[in-house]
């Protein structure tokens, strides 16, 4: 039996620069990748700057994986393209000029894409265009693999099912035959929670807004691998990286509301008799907390105010400040630590099923966490987890650029490279978008 595998520090050491020496010749070594499978969520089905479209698919890690295993005999890779370029379900995210209600000069910002969509029709079945190698599912937790009927609750199911209104992912995911995989489960499995700003108080089993239970997402994620492991298929698994990382939990820190003294004190008697205590300078925006006596309270180190909160609303009507911030924006310590320790959970049971079915794992956590602290060069160009700047992260903050989506699957490559002593060589990022300006 195989030794488990992780690939941790040698993933971070490829991925932040450019290999100085290629592969001679691209050999397939251990594994056969005629027929390849990608299965995952919103970041492998290609989601980019917060929707899907040709241009994100077309960039997505599973493809560019597609062409670097055709060097060593890979096959075609289908995936479900949808109907146009500007966005679906709903326009994606742009950089673009803007004046707001209570600005006096238009800036640039990241705001949703102008005009009519051109992705009618989308949303009619095609599974017949099939059958598809991309089988990532935006929106998808690791529990819905096992829903019979799972295209009557998801849009991008719907599309691509065979079965829509009966079958499970898990047969779905059957055809087409594969002899190697991808799969990046379980980032939704918090995801999810994360950013609806929490689990919502009294949320049944199963709710969108909910934490997967550890032992109900094992079982599920077990049984997943167990189908896309049949026929003698060869894989990697991928694990759920910290998305508090991410620049959708960065961009707005606790304490960046800043006032002069005129507003210092109006904020003063307006919450006189209260905890809340404004200075001049640097203040914690104000936040609804219902356990707190008031119902609100101030915000703590640590705590995070989602990317998608409307700044009009910060800036124009005193949200965080005259007006407590509604929860759902903002992630608690309490919820931080819920966040941390089911990610905790999962990646254990993900490293426990690994060692069982003889799988490497590509360590997503320990590169993306490298990424962070000190960025990623390829080539000379950098990369890091700035929103706008960085050309890693979309403009949605979660998902990908083209360039990101480079990174990660050299990622994989290197960790295919390393188990199945294959010689893939690796994706040029440079070749790929980033982030697109006005």
């Amino acid at each position: 039996m195989k030794k488990l595998y992780i690939a941790g520090a040698v993933v971070l050491s490829m991925a932040a620069c450019k290999p100085n020496i290629e592969p001679k010749a691209p050999e397939r070594g251990d594994a056969d990748f005629s027929r390849y499978l990608a299965v995952g969520s919103s970041h492998t089905a290609g989601v980019t700057n917060g929707a899907l479209y040709v241009e994100g698919q077309m960039n997505s890690y599973p493809r560019m994986l597609s062409e670097q295993f055709k060097t060593v005999g890979g096959g075609d890779f289908k995936q479900p393209l949808v109907l146009g370029e500007h966005g679906w379900p709903i326009g994606k995210k742009i950089l673009d000029y803007i004046q707001g209600p209570c600005d006096t000069m238009a800036y640039l910002t990241i705001t949703p894409f102008k005009g009519a969509l051109d992705t009618a029709g989308t949303g009619l079945n095609i599974y017949s265009m099939g059958p598809f190698n991309n089988m990532g599912l935006p929106g998808a937790k690791i529990t819905d693999y096992l829903v019979a009927g799972f295209g009557t609750q998801n849009r991008y199911a719907a599309r691509m099912f065979n079965r829509p209104a009966t079958a499970r992912m898990l047969e779905e995911i059957q055809n087409p035959a594969h002899t190697f995989f991808t799969a990046w489960l379980g980032m939704d499995d918090v995801m999810d929670y994360a950013v609806m700003g929490g689990e919502m108080p009294g949320a049944p089993f199963g709710h969108r807004g909910k934490l997967t239970d550890p032992y109900t997402f094992e079982f599920a994620y077990d049984s997943t691998v167990n189908v896309l492991t049949r026929n003698g298929a060869k894989g990697v698994l991928m694990n759920i990286p910290d998305i508090l990382d991410m620049p959708f939990f960065r961009a707005i820190g606790p304490r960046t509301l800043q006032l002069d003294v005129v507003d210092a004190n109006k904020l003063n008697l307006q919450y006189n008799s209260t905890q809340v205590h404004f200075d001049v300078g640097m203040n914690y925006y104000v936040i609804e907390d219902t356990k707190e006596p008031n119902g609100f309270r101030q915000m703590r180190d640590g705590e995070i105010i989602r990317m998608d909160v409307p700044m009009d609303s910060i800036k124009c009507y005193g949200w965080g400040s005259v007006t407590p911030m509604p929860a759902r924006y903002v992630l608690t310590s309490d919820e931080i630590t819920n966040i941390q320790q089911f990610t905790g959970w999962y990646n254990n049971a993900i490293s426990k099923i690994a060692n069982h079915y003889n799988l490497p794992i590509a360590d997503m956590r320990y590169y993306l966490k490298g990424v962070l602290d000190s960025g990623a060069r390829y080539n000379g160009a950098r990369f890091n987890f700035d929103a706008i700047n960085g050309n890693f992260f979309s403009l949605d903050g979660i998902h990908f650029t083209g360039k990101g989506n480079a990174l990660i699957a050299n990622s994989v490559i290197n960790t295919i490279n390393d188990y199945y002593k294959a010689s893939i060589p690796y994706v040029d990022a440079n070749q790929y978008p980033g982030t697109k300006r006005p």
